[in-house]
């Protein structure tokens, strides 16, 4: 079996940093491929402004927020276009001032979707079986046991989903990564709160169903809901567990490529999500944090010598910050790669 199916991740996910004076413009992705982003996720790294997220399912007039518990915003002009290569905004939203900022893509499907009618709540798919990524759209009927379909071909390692219809929900992250149980526990991606039990929203998942509970968040009776799931591909993504060291030697983390992007949040205890990457931070150590439960500016809370190595085969960390590497605290992670570390052809990438 070939070491990794995807020598170019940046067909599939890119990292973008950019600045911008105000007003509507675009922007276009430097990654060695095209890519035309089927889920945007954009955050301004200069104002302290919400998360803003599109998926080419919903369309760009439907804006989500990671970073609080709000229904879907249907104001025009915050996004206007997924382009081939990039995006366009518009005249409202956060990205309409100035600033420095920052994006992550993922593909799927080019908005291409399909009716998946293999559980009991009929689905809207599109997916890459091929990166492990999937958006399913359905509307909830408020029933325990209520399932519904994707085509990833096995079950999602983590999921993130949302009530698309009612304020004062939050955004459900469950998996079977870690601590992390699916029917047991899950995380909220709105606030920093440690891994909790929960029992009524996404209690399941298979290679073809997710499961869910009566739960508001996953099944409110006649909402809409959107889910983003993730499924790990050698040499492409990685998700799972570490237990921080709390030193300056601090844990190393292997994932088999270079991160272009790693979101950190511990388990533990209370701590906030921490996103860093490669695009922002062009050597290491990165240190340039945005954290997807607040709206904060982008902080850098270490210094040039301490942060997150980001490295040809995973990530170290050089400090003990104590949401990424607190003594004896857990955590999961998600990582998804600038390069395999080799190729499908057995060539090494990048030394070790």
């Amino acid at each position: 079996m070939a070491y990794t199916t995807i020598d170019d991740p940046s067909v599939y996910f890119q990292s973008y940093a950019f600045s911008k004076s105000s007003g509507t413009g675009s922007a276009t992705f430097d990654g060695n491929s095209d890519l035309q982003p089927d889920f945007l996720w954009v955050k301004s790294r200069t104002n302290a402004d919400s998360h803003e997220l599109w998926d080419s399912t919903r369309g760009v007039s439907s804006t989500l927020f990671a970073d609080v518990n709000e229904a879907a915003d249907p104001s025009d002009n915050r996004l206007v276009s997924f382009n081939t290569d990039g995006f366009t905004w518009g005249n409202a939203g956060n990205l309409n001032a100035a600033g420095n900022f920052v994006s992550w893509a993922w593909k799927a499907n080019a908005g291409s979707t399909s009716s998946n009618t293999s559980g009991t709540l009929t689905s809207t798919i599109q997916s890459d079986t091929t990166a492990g990524f999937c958006i399913a759209t359905y509307t909830g009927n408020g029933t325990t046991g209520a399932t519904y379909g994707h085509n990833l071909g096995v079950a999602p390692d983590i999921m993130f989903t949302k009530n698309l219809t009612s304020n004062n929900t939050n955004w459900s992250v469950d998996g079977s990564i870690g601590d992390m149980v699916y029917g047991t526990n899950k995380l909220i991606l709105d606030t920093n709160a440690a891994l909790g039990a929960d029992t009524n929203n996404v209690t399941g998942a298979s290679s073809t169903l997710i499961t869910v509970g009566n739960g508001a968040n996953c099944n409110q009776n006649t909402s809409s809901h959107v889910a983003y799931l993730f499924a790990e591909k050698q040499g492409y993504s990685k998700f799972g567990k570490y237990t921080g060291n709390g030193n300056a030697d601090g844990t190393f983390v292997y994932t088999g490529f270079k991160p272009a992007f790693v979101m950190f949040k511990q388990t533990s205890a209370a701590n906030n999500w921490v996103m860093i990457d490669s695009a922002r931070d062009t050597y290491n150590a990165a240190d340039a944090t945005v954290y997807a439960d607040l709206g904060n500016a982008e902080e850098n809370p270490a210094s040039s010598v301490t942060g997150v190595d980001l490295l040809s085969n995973g990530f170290k960390f050089r400090d003990s910050k104590s949401f990424w590497n607190t003594s004896g605290g857990t955590y999961i992670y998600m990582a998804f790669a600038e390069n395999p570390m080799i190729t499908s052809t057995g060539i090494p990438v990048t030394a070790v």
